[in-house]
């Protein structure tokens, strides 16, 4: 197939699975991956942050420059829903990072000047000053704290989802993964998770598994669908939303929890603000809303933390 009618399949196939896993109502209210009460092709559209006050206690917590300006640079990735994606208008950034960035900012005072990066693309940029803080669903891990400061809101982690024809029932070792091929998101936990594991199979005398990295949400679950990848591994709440809106899949089951928090340079004078402002919207109702919004209430957190060590 010439190049050009190869790259224009591939573009129709990625808007496909864009508006499948992007347009639907992500509630799982079973918390197993199951659609129980989800209408497909239907985007939440609760308004749970425009009512969000400013709390004068939190705001203070600003650096003097920052309560002056009243605009922050944020760097958001989106496409991996819940988490965020675009609204059918293919421009429109919506979901539950997308919610809590908002909700926070409201709580401080603050505007926030948004840009959508790569998720590969954001830690660096926040080292080099572009941007004032991130959201990605970036796990806290001890090897990104050396760099990176968090402000925790949510608690996620590592999962697997497969074909439903597959014989894999539950990971609890990567070792079962030996002689497959893994699709996962590039520049995430989950690829350095499995690199670092790759050399257990050679010692189990195993086969190794083949990961396959892909910067595109969308093309990590064309590759599943399409038998070219045996098992995906991502965020927990991703795997649940994607199977309950996917024919043929199933989500496996999770493999390690990980907080997820707001991301930003290390050392920054940003965060006990919005540790403040997320506890602010766990006592005024806004958090659980958010989750209730999106279905994903079994993330919640009893209280926000500034880069907590890695959960082990």
């Amino acid at each position: 197939m010439p190049r050009s009618r190869h790259t224009a399949l591939f573009t129709l196939i990625t808007v496909a699975a864009l508006t499948l896993t992007a347009c639907a109502e992500p509630a799982d209210p079973a918390g197993d991956g199951s659609d129980k009460g989800v209408t497909k092709g239907k985007t939440p559209t609760t308004d749970v942050v425009s009512k969000v006050r400013k709390d004068e206690a939190a705001a203070k917590l600003l650096p003097a420059g920052v309560r002056e300006a009243g605009t922050l640079r944020i760097a958001s990735s989106v496409g991996t829903p819940p988490g965020a994606f675009y609204e059918k208008d293919g421009s429109t950034p919506a979901g539950a990072d997308i919610d809590f960035a908002d909700a926070a900012a409201r709580v401080l005072g603050l505007e926030l000047k948004r840009e959508v990066a790569s998720f590969e693309a954001i830690l660096p940029a926040l080292g080099s000053g572009k941007y004032d803080l991130g959201t990605g669903n970036f796990g806290v891990t001890d090897e990104r704290r050396k760099t990176i400061d968090f402000v925790t809101y949510i608690n996620d982690g590592q999962g697997f989802a497969v074909r439903e024809d597959s014989e894999l029932k539950k990971v609890t070792d990567l070792t079962q993964l030996c002689g497959l091929d893994v699709a996962t998101g590039a520049g995430t936990t989950f690829e350095v998770t499995l690199q670092e594991n790759l050399p257990r199979c050679a010692e189990a005398g195993k086969k190794p598994y083949n990961v396959k990295t892909y910067a595109d949400q969308a093309a990590v679950w064309i590759s599943l669908q399409q038998n070219r990848t045996d098992v995906v591994m991502s965020t927990i709440n991703g795997l649940r939303y994607a199977v309950s809106q996917q024919e043929g899949l199933r989500f496996l089951n999770e493999f390690k929890r990980l907080d997820v928090g707001f991301a930003f340079k290390k050392g920054t004078p940003l965060a006990p603000a919005f540790q403040a402002a997320v506890n602010r919207l766990k006592e005024d109702g806004t958090y659980d809303r958010i989750l209730k919004k999106w279905g994903t209430s079994e993330s919640a957190i009893e209280t926000s933390e500034i880069s907590p060590p890695e959960l082990k």
